[in-house]
């Protein structure tokens, strides 16, 4: 090898390095929600010792046992600052991780592989919250999510609405006339379907947009592209072909932040879910009420009940405040005339 392949080798490991240490650094922040003390000599002292024993030319025990003992203080140091942990489906790059940055510096992301890990995570207290895409302007529901939402116990805190601009994302140096296949989220797939028809490229689908960026980045595909997020090319080390390759410039989603309690501040919205008797015009009586109290709806969403085959739930946002009289008695006349009824939470409606 000349020294440029030699360099690129070692950029390669840095990146894999990097992303190494935060993912111990998120394992070390969920261990802590579980100690009942930071220190834990012992553990310490075993770790270093059985470290240290696999040194090797040419790393000798003192720079492992330094190298090493900087990685436990400042993991000890995370745990002391009692950080929010907050869940999110997919890999680090993701959307919903774009999202959770919206909230402020004291909430740290921790991908899960599927959506239910998130709502389970919550409902554990393994995270303080968890991040979920309810909805996208071009493709409509995440259905999955509103299968969740209908099931859980969660309660809605707060909302963010994310724009989202698509970007082809390939391994550096790559000629980008030798890309044939890109790789992504079936949603973002379809987000960009004039431009990948448009350039010839065929549409492979994967579980993430950003898993597939960590994907490309390890298997080191020429031939290969991804559609991802600006933050999933710097966490990768990917370079970006095209930026905003979305069909529609006003792409945006809509995420929602989930905890076990209800928010407490200002609140000027509301998530219900419920279900009603089957019969003709029971739906239209439900909105008659709202409509009657003068409330303003802002989405409706018809799910199937997946734990009653046959039934359907419907998942219902308006504009209001818990202490509006108005929404009191709207929410109290629904309940009497609902089979089932969850009051999913009060949150500020995020400004676009």
């Amino acid at each position: 090898m000349d020294l440029k392949e030699i360099r690129g080798k070692i950029d390669q490991i840095d990146h894999q390095l990097l992303s190494l240490i935060h993912r111990r650094m998120e394992y070390a922040l969920q261990a802590g929600k579980q100690k009942t003390s930071v220190n834990d000599p012992s553990r310490e002292e075993r770790i270093l010792k059985s470290l240290k024993s696999r040194a090797s030319n040419p790393l000798d025990s003192d720079y492992i046992e330094d190298l090493f003992q900087g990685l436990i203080s400042k993991s000890k140091n995370l745990q002391e600052q009692k950080l929010k942990l907050v869940a999110f489906q997919g890999e680090h790059g993701a959307w919903s991780e774009i999202a959770i940055q919206t909230f402020g510096r004291d909430m740290v992301a921790i991908p899960c592989l599927e959506f239910a890990d998130v709502f389970a995570g919550v409902a554990n207290h393994e995270f303080e919250h968890g991040m979920v895409p309810i909805e996208n302007s071009i493709e409509g529901s995440v259905h999955e999510v509103n299968d969740l939402l209908v099931e859980t116990d969660l309660k809605i805190i707060a909302e963010a609405v994310i724009p989202i601009h698509h970007n082809l994302l390939a391994l550096p140096g790559c000629d980008y006339r030798e890309i044939k296949t890109v790789y992504s989220h079936p949603q973002a797939l379809a987000q960009c379907r004039s431009f990948l028809s448009r350039n010839k490229l065929e549409p492979r689908p994967f579980y993430d947009t950003a898993g597939a960026a960590r994907w490309l980045a390890h298997e080191r595909q020429m031939s290969a592209g991804v559609i991802a997020s600006n933050l999933a090319a710097e966490l990768h080390g990917l370079e970006i072909i095209k930026d905003h390759i979305e069909d529609h410039p006003d792409n945006s989603t809509r995420f929602v932040l989930l905890s076990k309690n209800e928010f407490t501040g200002d609140v000027d919205k509301c998530t219900i879910a419920f279900s009603t008797q089957h019969r003709v015009g029971a739906l239209f009586d439900i909105l008659g009420i709202f409509a009657s109290n003068k409330i303003n709806l802002t989405r409706i969403e018809s799910r199937p009940i997946r734990k009653n085959p046959g039934a359907f739930a419907f998942l219902l946002d308006f504009q209001g405040s818990r202490t509006d009289p108005a929404v009191t008695r709207a929410l109290e006349d629904i309940k009497a005339h609902t089979m089932m009824f969850k009051n999913l939470g009060f949150y500020k409606e995020a400004r676009t």
